[in-house]
C-alpha cells in the first residue's frame, strides 16, 4: 500500500476513453509539482463507447468500478470524487466579445474578471442556441483569447484602474446527452464530480505550457474513436476541434483482414509500432507470425485518410493556413508512420511534428516505477493538472433536471443557480395579485393584491430555502411561486369614507354627517368595489333632503325650509357650516295613512255629492236616489267607500317598489308615503339602521312625489 500524506490534498482523475479507462490519483505539493502516486488501466470488456460517446452506461460504469476498486486498494482510502474530461464529439464552439463598464474609474479584481467570464459563457451559449436548436448544449470549457482595458490590449487586468473590460473569449460546448452518459456512468459507483473538462483542454496542460502558447501550435490527441485539436497563438488557445476518425478505425482493419477479434487486432496494431514481428492467433484458433511492415501496409492508407482529415481541420481552425509546429498526444498516434505524413499533409518541415511524451512530464513524479511517462498518460495527467488549476472555479449541479455548471464565489446559494438558469424572478418570490389603481380626490392611489406562496425548494429531496448554500452535485429542484389574490377595496375600506365629514347647524345644533361618495361622477354606497381607472371624490355637501334621512327626521314642508337664512326646499345644498331650519313632521306609519286618504276622499265626495241648499233632511234620509246617487249626511262615509269614490274621481299609477309592480290610486297626487299602503314594511323593525329610499335609483324623501312608471327602492341600510 502507498504511503499517504495528508498534509495534501489527493485528486482522482477519470480518462473514459473509447477503448480503455485510465485512472489516476495525485497530489500537487508546495511547488506545484505534481505527484501522481497510483495509476491503473483497464480496457472496456466489449466496446460500450463509440467516438468517444458511452453507448451502454451499464457496462462503462462497470469498468469505471474496477479502476476505482484497484486505486482504493493501492492508496488505502476511498475515491468518493472524480475529474473526469469529455471528447470533443459533436464539439461546438463560440468566440465572442464581452464588454463590462463601471460607474466610475474601479480597480480590477479577480471576482470581476470571473464575472466576465460568466457573461462570455452566457453571450457565447445564446449565440450557440440561435444557431442550432437540435440539442442542448453544455459549457465544458472555455479560454480568454484577449483583454481590452479601456479598449487598450492588456495581458492581464488584475489591479489595474478602468473604466471598461473587455474580453474575447472562446467557449466549448457538447450536446447535454454527451455529457449526461458521463455523469450516469461515475455515479453508479458511487462517484460525484468534482470538476469537468474537455480532453483537448486536459491535453494542453501537460503538452504546450504557457510559454509555448505564443507559438502558433497544433495539439492534436488521437484516442481510439475521436482525434480532438486545439490551436494556440498569442498566448492563448484560440479555436478547437475534432474529427470522428482515429486509432479505431485502424483497428478494424486488421480485425477484417486477419480474421481476429477486436483485442487482438489491437495487440497486433500496438505491436507492430514497437516490434519487428507480430505473433497473433484467429478466430479459428490458429497462430501466425507476420511482418510488422505487413500490419503498416494494412493501416498506411487508413492513416493517410485520418491525418488528411487532421490537417484539413488544422488549417480550417487556424484561418485557413497551417501552424508552425503540432504536437501529438494519445495511443493512436503511435501508428507507424502519423507523424511523418501529418506533417506532409501540414506542409511543415517533419521534425515540427512530434509525438509528446515523457519530454512533456518532467514535472510529473510517478511513484509507480513500473509506469512509463507514454502519451497515452498525457490526458489523464491533465485531467488532474485541470482541477488544481480551476478548483473552486466552477461547481456542478443538477437543476431541475439539467447539468449546470456555476463559477463559485465561495458563497454560492440556491437562487444564484436559478438566476443564472434564467428563471424568472417572479417564478422564485411570492407573487401578488393584480394591483388597483384609482384617484381618490384627485390623488393618484393603489391597493396591493395579496401574496401567494413562495417556491418550493428541494435540495437533494429535502425541502430548503432559496438562500441555502448550493453543495456540489446536488439535485436541485424548484416548482414557482404562486400568485395571490386580485386586490379587492371597497369605498367603506377608504380613510376618506370613515373619517371625513361634513358639519351643518340644524336648529341650532351641529350635526357631523360622513362626506358622501361619487364614484366617476355617480353616487356609490360604501359597499361599492372599487375598479381599476375609478375616479372617486368626497362630496362635501347634502341636500337637505339628504340631511334629514341621515337624522332620520320627516321634514314638514307646510312650513319653510331656511338655509343660511334663505328659503330653500328638500333639494337645496347644504355646505360645510352652513344653518339649516326646519319644521319635523311627525312620521306617519303605514297603518295611519289611510286616515289621510279617508279625509281627502271624504272631501271629494262631499265636493261631487253636496246636498241642495233647500233639500229636507228627513227626505233624504229616506234614501232617495237621484242622479248624483246616494248621500247620507247623516252618516259617515266608511274607509272603503271613500277610498271607492276618490278611485273613480283620480287616475291610477304603476311604480316598480323593490321590483315588484304596484298600482297607486284613489288620490289626484302621490307622494313617496303612499307606497306604505301597499307593501308590507315594518317600520320599527330596523334595530337603530336607517331607512334606505330612491326614485329611480336617486335618494329621495318620504314626501317627494312619484309618478307613473317610477322604480322605487326602500331597504334598511347595512
Amino acid at each position: 500500500m502507498i504511503e499517504i500524506d495528508n498534509d495534501y490534498e489527493y485528486v482522482f482523475g477519470l480518462d473514459i476513453g473509447t477503448r480503455n479507462v485510465v485512472g489516476t490519483v495525485a497530489y500537487r505539493d508546495e511547488d506545484e509539482k505534481l505527484h501522481a502516486i497510483a495509476i491503473y488501466s483497464v480496457e472496456h470488456e466489449s466496446r460500450a463507447m463509440l467516438d468517444g460517446q458511452i453507448h451502454d452506461i451499464g457496462r462503462v460504469s462497470k469498468t469505471i468500478g474496477k479502476v476505482k476498486e484497484h486505486l482504493e486498494e493501492q492508496v488505502g482510502f476511498e475515491l468518493k470524487q472524480v475529474c473526469i474530461a469529455a471528447a470533443g464529439r459533436v464539439l461546438r464552439t463560440v468566440t465572442t466579445k464581452v464588454t463590462y463598464e463601471y460607474p466610475e474609474e474601479t480597480v480590477v479584481t479577480g471576482e470581476d474578471l470571473n464575472n466576465l467570464d460568466l457573461m462570455g459563457i452566457d453571450q457565447a451559449q445564446k449565440e450557440l442556441m440561435e444557431g442550432d436548436e437540435r440539442y442542448k448544449f453544455y459549457c465544458v470549457g472555455y479560454s480568454v483569447m484577449k483583454y481590452y482595458l479601456n479598449d487598450e490590449l492588456f495581458s492581464n487586468l488584475e489591479g489595474h484602474k478602468a473604466n471598461k473590460i473587455e474580453e474575447i473569449i472562446i467557449v466549448t460546448f457538447l450536446p447535454q446527452d454527451v455529457v449526461d452518459g458521463l455523469y450516469s456512468a461515475v455515479e453508479r459507483v458511487g462517484l460525484s464530480v468534482a470538476n469537468m473538462t474537455l480532453e483537448p483542454i486536459a491535453a494542453i496542460n501537460v503538452a504546450i505550457p504557457e510559454n509555448y502558447r505564443m507559438l502558433n501550435i497544433a495539439l492534436v490527441d488521437v484516442g481510439a474513436g475521436t482525434s480532438d485539436i486545439c490551436i494556440t497563438k498569442d498566448g492563448s488557445i484560440i479555436a478547437y476541434g475534432m474529427i470522428p476518425f482515429a486509432g479505431d478505425e485502424l483497428t478494424e482493419v486488421l480485425v477484417q483482414h486477419y480474421l481476429v477479434d477486436f483485442a487482438m487486432a489491437e495487440k497486433i496494431k500496438k505491436e507492430a509500432s514497437e516490434q519487428d514481428e507480430v505473433t497473433y492467433e484467429d478466430i479459428m484458433g490458429l497462430s501466425y507470425t507476420v511482418k510488422s511492415k505487413e500490419v503498416w501496409k494494412l493501416t498506411d492508407p487508413v492513416m493517410e485518410k485520418i491525418t488528411t482529415d487532421v490537417a484539413e481541420k488544422i488549417k480550417e481552425l487556424n484561418g485557413g493556413t497551417s501552424v508552425a509546429a503540432t504536437f501529438v498526444v494519445g495511443g493512436g498516434g503511435k501508428v507507424h508512420g502519423f507523424c511523418e505524413t501529418l506533417a506532409k499533409k501540414l506542409d511543415i518541415a517533419p521534425e515540427r511534428v512530434a509525438l509528446r511524451g515523457e519530454e512533456v512530464m518532467k514535472e510529473v513524479e510517478f511513484i509507480q516505477e513500473e509506469v512509463k511517462k507514454d502519451p497515452l498518460l498525457v490526458t489523464p495527467i491533465g485531467i488532474c493538472l485541470n482541477y488544481f488549476e480551476q478548483r473552486n472555479n466552477f461547481i456542478m449541479i443538477h437543476f431541475n433536471g439539467e447539468m449546470m455548471k456555476l463559477y463559485d464565489n465561495g458563497h454560492l446559494r440556491i437562487v444564484d443557480a436559478a438566476l443564472q438558469a434564467g428563471v424568472p424572478t417572479e417564478d422564485l418570490f411570492p407573487r401578488r395579485g393584480n394591483e388597483i389603481n384609482f384617484k381618490v380626490n384627485g390623488v393618484a392611489r393603489m391597493a396591493r393584491g395579496g401574496l401567494g406562496e413562495s417556491a418550493k425548494v428541494l435540495m437533494n429531496g429535502q425541502e430548503v430555502g432559496l438562500n441555502t448554500r448550493l453543495i456540489p452535485n446536488s439535485e436541485v429542484v424548484i416548482e414557482s411561486s404562486t400568485e395571490g389574490e386580485n386586490a379587492q377595496m371597497t369605498i367603506d375600506r377608504l380613510e376618506e369614507f370613515s373619517q371625513a365629514t361634513v358639519s351643518f347647524v340644524v336648529n341650532g345644533q351641529k350635526i357631523t354627517c360622513p362626506k358622501f361618495v361619487e364614484v366617476n361622477g355617480s353616487l356609490e354606497p360604501g359597499s361599492y368595489v372599487i375598479k381599476e381607472g375609478d375616479d372617486i371624490e368626497t362630496r362635501a355637501f347634502y341636500t337637505v333632503g339628504q340631511l334629514a334621512e341621515f337624522m332620520d327626521v320627516t321634514v314638514d314642508e307646510n312650513h319653510e325650509i331656511i338655509v343660511n337664512n334663505r328659503v330653500g326646499d328638500l333639494n337645496t345644498l347644504v355646505y360645510e357650516n352652513f344653518s339649516v331650519e326646519w319644521t319635523e313632521g311627525a312620521f306617519i306609519p303605514p297603518e295611519e295613512i289611510f286616515s289621510e286618504e279617508e279625509e281627502k276622499a271624504s272631501d271629494v265626495a262631499e265636493e261631487t255629492y253636496d246636498a241642495p241648499e233647500d233639500a229636507d233632511d228627513d227626505a233624504w234620509d229616506e234614501e232617495e236616489e237621484s242622479d248624483q246617487g246616494p248621500y247620507r249626511p247623516n252618516t259617515p262615509l266608511t274607509p272603503e267607500a271613500a277610498h271607492a269614490i276618490a278611485k273613480q274621481s283620480y287616475p291610477s299609477i304603476v311604480v316598480k317598489v323593490n321590483g315588484e309592480d304596484i298600482e297607486i290610486d284613489g288620490q289626484k297626487e302621490y307622494i313617496f308615503s303612499d307606497i306604505f299602503r301597499y307593501i308590507d314594511f315594518d317600520t320599527n323593525a330596523g334595530g337603530g339602521r336607517s331607512v334606505r329610499t330612491t326614485i329611480n335609483g336617486q335618494k329621495c324623501g318620504y314626501a317627494d312625489p312619484i309618478f307613473d312608471g317610477n322604480e322605487i327602492e326602500i331597504r334598511w341600510e347595512g
